[in-house]
């Protein structure tokens, strides 16, 4: 028997048993020849005496931290000026009679919870995971998916695989594709979403179905994007758009209820696409620190301030916002690096002005002064606030830049204020978006979202202006997932790959399979795919998925502890009838 307990399973209760423990040694010191040994394992962590008289002394003399060891002894009381109360076993310590030594580490790059590189974690991840902080967010991340299985689970819903090697869609992300041996020169690809294969189970009959999908899209990675990822990925037939949103506002529930003790709305806000990129730039919105955009294009419609004039004279537009209790902190070198992030965006800068101790102080007051006033009255400007105006003549331009200084501000500025879960839906999205690349339009969400059937007779001239039967989770400015009520009938779906410049054989040698499955009879039908990484990510508050799945790649896609991707053996590439052509 390796062990009775775990390292983190000892109390006061447990005083005068006979015990055996395995773990790594987490620390060693020696206090006047007796050895105090922290032992650690997954559970916790077990202080070990091994006294000069114990026949454990001289093993445990070689001892080194990492080592992994098996011990046998009685649990006793600690001296009370000993008691540790930030440990669960603090109240308790073993006296060894034996030890084992089960294995033996070199000296490691770095100890478990050494403050090192991300990439000299990754490359050692058991050495990270070790650490513990990595360790919890897995077990989070199993206690997430134990809910998210019981609650979908006690709502009829079956657990349905589906296929990773499957047919090249290119409609999003590039695809991962895997050659076919048996099939010379055809190739498969890796989902990168199980989106045709769910609605072909609704066909089916598969009234509710769910999965921890795994996804694969080679694109571009950034801190919440991998090129492998999971989502929770469920689809419902007759349902509407309410259902599942009242279905997944009750898992989102559920989930921060037994994960975090967290309660979270009964009923979480909406917002239209329209109104998330008015009030804050963004169809993402983290409203925890407030500073909500508001039109000011009224107030400059007299103005002499030629900047602002000639803007609006154009049908241009005024936004700003409210930063409050800033004017200690702002100032005109800040005002310049405010202006030049906008930049960025395409605006011209910014103009601001603060209220200080009853006084307006803003280095354009001379030429808005009267316009500043309105404004102050207009926004309830406090002492102690700042309010920082732009102007462009694209509004959707104007909004996105000075929602991203918003974001950019309460992120850098009021860390203080970003505190709790700000959870709401984003309705409403357009259909539709212009690809300047490829100068055609694109689905917005993805091909098989049910546009207004209204829009599509009504705009057919200006699809742009189409909504969507679309909807998506945000959970502190995170879009933690998306979904739609989707098409169910082969005419719609044609018309809307014609919308983004599918020809009908196209079409047909694309997505056949899909289309002549929906002459047989297909229900209809909606679904969501949640991202379980960002979720589990927000839940534990790491930045970064990364740290909350177990084996990642870096931000260039590769394994740091495999060395993946790496090059093949000739023989395996002569099977596939693969040649290579090497750059030179």
């Amino acid at each position: 028997m390796y062990r009775s307990h775990t390292c983190g399973e000892l109390t006061a209760k447990d005083i005068g048993k006979s015990v055996v423990l395995s773990g790594w040694v987490d620390r060693i010191r020696d206090l006047g020849g007796i050895k105090f040994i922290i032992l650690r394992d997954r559970y916790g962590k077990t202080q070990i005496v091994v006294t000069p008289e114990s026949e454990a002394y001289k093993i445990a003399e070689e001892l080194n931290r990492e080592d992994v060891v098996k011990i046998t002894g009685k649990v006793e009381k600690r001296p009370q000026d000993t008691v540790n109360p930030d440990m669960k076993t603090g109240e308790i310590e073993v006296f060894v009679d034996e030890m084992e030594v089960l294995s033996e580490a070199k000296l490691p790059p770095f100890y478990p919870g050494d403050n090192v590189r991300e990439e000299v974690r990754l490359k050692y991840r058991y050495l990270d995971i070790r650490g513990g902080r990595v360790l919890r967010n897995l077990e989070v991340r199993h206690k997430v998916t134990q809910v998210v299985r019981r609650y979908l689970d006690s709502h009829n819903f079956i657990e349905v695989e589906t296929p990773f090697l499957t047919k090249s869609t290119p409609e999003g992300a590039r695809d991962f594709l895997v050659p076919s041996r048996l099939k010379p020169g055809t190739f498969y690809a890796l989902p990168q979403s199980p989106q045709l294969f769910k609605q072909i189970l609704m066909v089916s009959g598969i009234d509710r179905y769910y999965q921890l999908a795994r996804c694969f899209r080679d694109e571009d990675l950034r801190a919440d994007r991998q090129p492998e990822f999971t989502q929770i990925d469920i689809e419902m037939s007759f349902v509407k758009r309410e259902d599942v949103m009242t279905l997944v506002e009750g898992m989102i529930r559920q989930v921060f209820k037994e994960t975090l003790d967290v309660d979270l709305p009964g009923k979480f806000d909406r917002l239209s696409y329209e109104e998330a990129i008015g009030r804050y730039g963004s169809d993402k919105p983290d409203r925890r620190f407030g500073m909500e955009l508001h039109e000011l294009t009224d107030y400059f419609k007299e103005t002499s301030f030629r900047i602002a004039k000639n803007v609006i004279d154009e049908g241009g537009y005024a936004k700003g916002f409210v930063v409050k209790n800033f004017a200690d902190k702002m100032s005109r070198r800040l005002g310049d690096e405010f202006s030049a992030y906008v930049r960025d965006f395409g605006l011209g800068g910014v103009v601001w002005f603060s209220l200080k101790d009853g006084e307006m102080n803003s280095p354009t007051r001379k030429h808005l002064q009267k316009e500043y006033e309105a404004i102050g009255k207009y926004l309830k400007v406090n002492n102690g606030d700042v309010v920082i105006i732009s102007f462009h003549k694209d509004w959707y331009l104007l909004s996105e830049a000075l929602g991203a200084l918003r974001l950019k501000i309460g992120k850098e500025c009021f860390k203080d204020r970003i505190k709790g879960f700000d959870v709401l839906w984003v309705v409403d999205f357009p259909f539709l978006e212009w690809d300047e690349e490829e100068s055609r339009w694109v689905a917005r969400h993805h091909p098989f979202t049910m546009p207004v059937l209204e829009d599509l007779e009504k705009y057919r001239n200006d699809p742009g202006k189409i909504k969507a039967l679309a909807y998506d989770i945000i959970i502190n400015g995170y879009e933690v997932g998306g979904g739609s009520i989707r098409i169910h009938n082969r005419d719609i779906q044609e018309k809307v790959f014609e919308l983004i410049g599918l020809t009908k054989e196209e079409a047909v040698k694309k997505f056949g399979f899909l289309l002549e499955a929906f002459e047989y009879g297909a229900p209809p039908h909606g679904g969501i795919a949640l991202g379980l990484d960002r979720l589990v990510a927000i839940i534990t508050g790491e930045e970064s998925i990364r740290d909350v799945i177990a084996f990642p790649k870096t931000a260039s896609g590769v394994c740091s502890l495999t060395g993946a991707p790496s090059e093949v053996d000739e023989k395996q590439l002569k099977e596939l009838h693969i040649k290579l052509e090497v750059e030179e």
